[in-house]
């Protein structure tokens, strides 16, 4: 067990420690010039109808992760119909998509997708967005690739919602030869990421059964041993522990299986909790925290306890990179979008994506865009789905892509860029990988 106060003390210390402040202004690179930056705009205009029927095609047919069969095949078809080799099933996943533009040699930047939904409440994340701005980015940005010089790739990532697809890409040597990438994601209201960007929480899933022994609950109860008072000792626990944890942190848990019936003692009962975290470290440490108290709710009922850490990939915490947040917000103001000055905040626990193990493998931002809608709608409401829809997010989403696009051109055709961006990724620590 990993001595926690230690760790504790080490976040603390360095949360008390305000960083440096970014400086002032928009990014000091010339990137690919305005001339470009125009060019890709007006492509991305021409396209609008295109993505819009993307996005709406996406959205009329949900399908959960790993099962984006339609999914994938939509965006496939935006990109075969303009000329665009285009691989469906990669790198080990069904669901997964590659396409790629220019010599196949020197800086490699991809833009990621994604088009799964959430059960019930369907784009309720705006996936069918995300796709929809990836495309078009990509698509605006091909003419200048291949004038450029460099590779561009889009990456199809399955299952950001419920199996780390990203990850899973990861391991399978999808981003290898990757030296950047980035990727949009939908918001609430009119907002957009600060230049520092948003950082997420990391997450890892812990399922635990208990198992005990059936008896009659009336009959004969002494005999048996009740594997869901083992469940309910297990949150209690877990909920004690939330009043002692970090500001980054956050767990949260649901009972999976109760038992059968009233009358019966419950031989089996289950639940599952996500641990969350702002950093890997503090992420390793609750996660045992949690392991443990798990443990000792089996001690205190009698029961056995089978716990399965992490039974799909850890998403981790997310490491946009400043360089390249720069050249998007720089990119987005020339659409009219201003982009807010960093937050005067400490960071708390938020969400998750697994979005955060690619920017701790390579340089990466993940931004985000308000689509119009009320500021109380979020993602993962079910109203937010239609508003994804609407001529707003149609409108933002335009936007974003003609910004992506341009970070996409702006970092290859810049090696003082590619410099600066690879420069503080390895100040912070370069390449990380999970390795459990």
């Amino acid at each position: 067990m990993t001595d926690f106060h230690d760790v504790y003390l080490d976040y603390q210390r360095r949360a008390r420690t305000p960083p440096e402040p970014p400086a002032d202004g928009p990014s000091r690179f010339d990137g690919a010039g305005e001339e470009a930056r125009a060019r890709l705009s007006r492509s991305v205009h021409a396209l609008q109808p295109e993505l819009e029927a993307l996005a709406t095609r996406l959205f009329a047919a949900p399908e959960l992760g790993f099962a984006e069969h339609r999914s994938v095949r939509a965006v496939a078809d935006v990109l075969l119909a303009h000329g665009i080799d285009t691989e469906v099933g990669v790198h080990g996943l069904d669901t997964a998509l590659r396409a790629s533009i220019g010599t196949g040699a020197g800086p490699h930047f991809a833009i990621l997708a994604e088009y799964d939904a959430l059960p019930g409440i369907g784009h309720a994340c705006g996936h069918n967005l995300i796709a929809a701005i990836a495309v078009g980015a990509f698509l605006g940005a091909a003419p200048i690739v291949r004038e450029l010089g460099g590779t561009l790739t889009l990456l199809g990532t399955p299952a950001e919602e419920n199996g780390g697809g990203k990850e899973l890409l990861l391991r399978a040597g999808a981003f290898d030869e990757v030296h950047a990438a980035a990727m949009v994601h939908p918001a609430a209201g009119s907002r957009v990421s600060p230049i520092w960007g948003e950082r997420t929480t990391g997450v890892r899933r812990v399922a635990v059964t208990y198992r005990g022994r059936a008896a009659h609950a009336a009959g004969e109860p002494w005999l048996g041993v009740n594997a869901l008072d083992a469940v309910v000792t297990a949150y209690q626990s877990v909920a004690q522990l939330r009043q002692h944890i970090l500001p980054i942190d956050r767990v949260h848990g649901i009972i999976t299986d109760g038992g059968a019936a009233p009358n019966i003692v419950p031989e089996r009962a289950a639940a599952l909790f996500y641990v969350r975290s702002g950093e890997i470290d503090t992420l390793r440490v609750l996660t045992e925290r949690v392991v443990d108290a798990l443990e000792g709710a089996a001690r205190a009922t009698g029961t056995t306890a089978e716990i399965e850490v992490d039974p799909v990939p850890p998403y981790l915490p997310l490491e946009p990179n400043v360089a390249l947040m720069r050249r998007w917000a720089d990119a987005l103001g020339d659409r009219g979008r201003v982009t807010p000055p960093p937050p005067a905040v400490p960071a708390q626990a938020g969400p998750s994506t697994d979005m955060g193990n690619v920017t701790q493998f390579i340089p990466a931002i993940h931004p985000s865009i308000g689509l119009g809608g009320p500021d109380d709608v979020h993602p993962h409401h079910a109203a937010f789905a239609e508003w994804t829809v609407q001529p707003a997010a149609f409108a933002a989403m335009g936007d974003a892509a003609a910004a992506l696009g341009a970070v996409a051109v702006d970092y290859l055709a810049d090696a003082e860029l590619r410099a600066a961006v690879d420069a503080e990724f390895a100040a912070r620590g370069g390449r990380y990988r999970w390795e459990g």
